[in-house]
């Protein structure tokens, strides 16, 4: 039976998600203890977690994050927060989904469903963990990880997409544009320095592994990325 983990501080809200999730098959177990929430994690070894961002001691964004250290399982966020910042904040803290309270339970069941089947169903890859590498420099896109000569480091959601489209074009310039649909899908969202920001981000990660020079801005252009080892990394 599937299990499914709800992180979710209103028990009126966490029980009726756990009673309507039973009905549809699905083993749903309740955190209680909001100070342990990993440790439930690990106890439970869930398929899918369903995380409010409003919780007591830490938020939904730490907590996406350190179940991100240890799992790929699909995570989406219940929330009543509705502003577009809440949702990029939890999408780059790992999640995979961002529902808005009040909710439609056959919303919920469906998005689970979805998520579900990308995971571990007929849309799943064959299992192994994902990596794009250059000269040793390894990236774990699923856990948000970045590995370079024994030292890690972890990365944002939109840190790590910008690192994969830059490893993929070793020595070729991804443009502006290209990055941008790859990041955010619409552009019209986005101001002119939103990319020079995540380029500054992906740099100070790649700083603190002790490489510099390794991302080029091409001027009117964009970016590009040298293989490490090259001259000035």
């Amino acid at each position: 039976m599937t299990s499914i983990m709800i992180v979710e501080d209103d028990e009126k809200i966490a029980t009726l998600l756990q009673e309507h999730l039973s009905r549809y098959g699905y083993k749903a177990e309740r955190v209680t203890d909001f100070t342990a929430v990993l440790d439930v994690f690990q106890d439970i070894q869930p398929q899918l977690v369903l995380l409010d961002v409003n919780l007591p001691m830490y938020d939904g964004y730490y907590w996406c994050r350190q179940i991100r250290r240890h799992s790929t399982c699909p995570i989406l966020f219940i929330s009543a927060r509705e502003g577009q910042m809440d949702q990029v904040m939890a999408l780059e803290n790992g999640a995979d989904d961002y529902i808005t309270k009040p909710f439609h339970y056959e919303v919920v069941i469906a998005k689970i469903r979805s998520h579900l089947r990308r995971a571990y169903g007929e849309y799943a890859g064959g299992g192994a963990e994902r990596r794009v590498e250059v000269n040793g420099l390894t990236l774990f896109p699923e856990r948000l990880e970045l590995a370079w000569q024994g030292k890690k480091v972890e990365l944002g959601g939109k840190e790590a997409l910008l690192l994969e489209a830059l490893l993929k074009r070793p020595g070729r310039v991804a443009t502006r544009d290209v990055l941008l649909e790859i990041l955010w899908n619409e552009q019209a969202f986005v101001d002119d320095n939103t990319l020079n920001v995540y380029i500054n981000r992906v740099r100070g990660k790649l700083k603190e592994l002790g490489i510099t020079g390794l991302i080029e801005t091409v001027r009117g252009t964009g970016y590009r990325l040298k293989p490490p080892g090259e001259e000035g990394v």
